[in-house]
């Protein structure tokens, strides 16, 4: 794929990495639209495992907060990083930037929470590495939906793409020929549940 792609959005299969943004147990009563986020995140999960795509995964304070939520299976996480930093752009992940793809990495689609703290802080970090950044709107969320909402208004004025969960895995794909579509086919048979973004989506 030309780098003039990906300056307009497409992702690079091989030059993508997911980062997975502290979705864990204590923040589950707390988040808007907490269970249909988990679900969105599932699918991206589920996707970067099938694809090969490297998956990098913080927890906030997880002493305090817990581990992710068991409905993601983060087993084949190139690792879970521990952090009380808000930004995901701790020592150890800033190492995982220099070998992810090959030392050839270019995309990081995130997604995670909170959108207006940890998922806007660690994206600036990542704009600030001159690597472009997606933003899962659908597979982001916080505890207001107008913290939520205005987070991604200024993600977009950092340069971000704010993307979703089913525009993330076709696009990695990018052809029906694909070799891992028959197994990518199930997690976008079903559309993603609504995560309130009829606010956000009506401003574009």
């Amino acid at each position: 794929m030309s780098r003039s792609l990906i300056k307009y959005g497409q992702l690079p299969e091989k030059r993508t990495a997911f980062f997975l943004c502290d979705i864990q147990e204590k923040f589950r009563p707390a988040l808007s639209h907490f269970e249909q986020i988990v679900e969105a995140a599932k699918k991206l999960v589920q996707a970067s495992k099938i694809l090969n795509v490297p998956l990098v995964v913080t927890e906030q304070n997880p002493k305090g907060l817990g581990r992710t939520v068991a409905e993601l299976d983060i087993s084949h996480a190139h690792g879970v990083y521990p952090k009380t930093k808000f930004s995901m752009v701790v020592p150890e992940v800033a190492a995982e930037l220099e070998t992810l793809c090959g030392g050839k990495l270019e995309c990081v689609v995130l997604f995670g929470i909170e959108a207006h703290v940890c998922v806007e802080q660690t994206a600036a970090e990542l704009c600030s590495r001159d690597l472009k950044v997606h933003v899962v709107a659908d597979a982001c969320t916080s505890r207001s939906q107008e913290d939520r909402l205005l987070a991604f208004e200024r993600l977009r004025q950092i340069g971000c793409f704010i993307t979703t969960s089913e525009a993330v895995i076709f696009q990695l794909l990018g052809d029906k020929e694909h070799p891992n579509f028959a197994d990518i086919r199930p997690l976008i048979k079903t559309v993603s549940p609504y995560t309130g973004l009829a606010a956000y989506t009506s401003k574009i």
